[in-house]
């Protein structure tokens, strides 16, 4: 019973099913403001009404997914006050300004010119309303580069000084965390995974009236755009993620070597599309591999040094003192792959969209084309699942570390909250969360089923009609 109420236990679920609940709003906000400010650019220079009626439908799935996102988010700060306060003291100071930057510019910005963007149609000039939209999606990746930025001083510290006095980390420089090679690379893969989302979502809804044969017109742009979004996003991902690796390896080895559940140092290693092991996860039965690809992942040589699992652990034994550094092996062995194949497979389906939908194209058979509208319409999610199991994978790989190197996460959880608290607000979480998962679903699949807004095709540009409350 005590280890079923354990109070660090419960707040580690608590916090991970809160954040991840959080982050399903975060990316197609960021993306979907994208789309939105693409479509509504497309009709400022062509004056063809199909792109202000998009612009006006994913605006639409826009401002659902932020309002929601902003509620979940509001709850997630809480958290750092009720289950860790020992984490918030330690990294309170360094926090502080990288989270104030987010909360009082990035997010009021992003807020403010969202009320400007809703209200301001037909009622600013015409430029400045389509700045509007623009200016959100760039405060939106502002605000995510400022938590990325507060993420990456977890995963790699610096720009701090150790405070033995007050036992706390410092801000010495806002630059250094500003600057953390974790989060220069760590941004542009998590904002081109957000369009990955945003893009599949979009080809989901043209893909849903596509099949039955409305609003055609509007739809095909919608589609093709989507299409093209998701597979160019995919070549960033793959780009930014090839950094991402480098910096991960410099500051956490033993995230890399737990990713390919590698315990001795090796040369020239292969990476493991598949592997079967022993119960303890410590030898390999069977594996599929690709020969070098860990060297090229880790040291962009075919026969570079990746250290493995059990000469890290006896070196962080020797700099930290005794204990198991060593993170969940199958998890961050699963999750990172599940990352990579998630996205791969969302984009291998746009680029085969890509080619059945190019011009002049043999039309597919019925049952063909059927099959090829629910295959676009059921790989929506598989970005946002990506992006989910990446997120486990940078944070269970940094185990057993809060902020790597300098606090561990047992020693950061509430010492004054008991396991039975954390247990009712968990229950309680849960529950609110999922109700307003079904409120957020069935808000954003009614939007999408409704299509477009009708309007005229010579609709003028100062037109009272543009003025459509969301």
């Amino acid at each position: 019973m005590e280890e079923l109420f354990d109070p660090l236990s419960l707040a580690r679920w608590q916090f991970g099913l809160t954040t991840l609940y959080h982050f399903l709003f975060v990316p197609l906000t960021i993306g979907m403001a994208l789309m939105a400010a693409i479509m509504q650019t497309a009709w400022h220079r062509t004056d063809d009404v199909k792109y202000l009626k998009l612009t006006k439908l994913f605006g639409k799935i826009f401002l659902i997914n932020f309002a929601m996102g902003v509620v979940t988010g509001i709850v997630q700060e809480f958290q750092f006050g009720m289950n860790w306060s020992e984490y918030s003291r330690f990294v309170g100071d360094v926090f502080g300004a990288p989270l104030a930057i987010e909360g009082l510019a990035a997010f009021f910005f992003e807020a403010t010119f969202i009320g400007l963007w809703i209200f301001g149609w037909g009622r600013i000039p015409r430029l400045a309303h389509l700045a509007c939209i623009w200016t959100v999606f760039i405060a939106s990746t502002l605000s995510a580069y400022f938590i990325l930025a507060a993420n990456a001083f977890m995963q790699n510290p610096v720009g701090y000084t150790f405070n033995m006095e007050r036992g706390r980390a410092e801000l010495t420089s806002l630059w250094e965390v500003l600057s953390n090679p974790v989060v220069l690379a760590a941004f542009p893969h998590t904002i081109f995974a957000a369009i990955m989302f945003a893009a599949t979502v979009m080809i989901a809804v043209a893909a849903w009236h596509l099949r039955r044969g409305q609003h055609t017109e509007t739809m095909r742009p919608a589609l093709k755009t989507g299409l093209w979004a998701n597979v160019l996003a995919f070549l960033g991902v793959g780009v930014s993620g090839d950094q991402l690796s480098l910096a991960m390896v410099d500051a956490q080895p033993m995230k890399m070597a737990a990713a390919e559940g590698l315990y001795e140092t090796t040369n020239a290693a292969s990476f493991s599309i598949f592997t079967l092991g022993t119960p303890d996860g410590a030898s390999e039965l069977f594996s599929i591999r690709i020969p070098y690809l860990l060297s090229l992942l880790s040291t962009h040589t075919l026969d570079g040094e990746v250290e493995g699992i059990n000469d890290l652990q006896a070196q962080y034994v020797a700099q930290f003192g005794p204990g198991d550094y060593t993170p969940l092996i199958w998890v961050t062995y699963w999750a990172f792959r599940w990352m990579i194949g998630l996205g791969a497979v969302s984009a291998l389906i746009s680029l085969v969209g890509l080619w059945l939908t190019r011009k002049n194209a043999r039309q597919l058979p019925a049952r063909q084309e059927q099959l090829m509208w629910r295959i676009f319409i059921w790989a929506a999610p598989l970005p946002l699942l990506a992006s989910l199991v990446g997120w486990i994978f940078t944070e269970m790989g940094r185990q057993p570390w809060i902020v790597f190197g300098l606090m561990k996460t047992e020693a950061a959880v509430s010492p004054n909250v008991s396991g039975l608290d954390v247990a009712i607000s968990l229950a309680a979480f849960t529950l609110i969360y999922g109700i307003l998962a079904v409120v957020e679903f069935k808000l954003v699949l009614k939007a999408a089923q409704e299509g477009p807004p009708e309007l005229d095709d010579d609709v003028d540009a100062d037109s009272d009609d543009l003025a459509v409350v969301y």
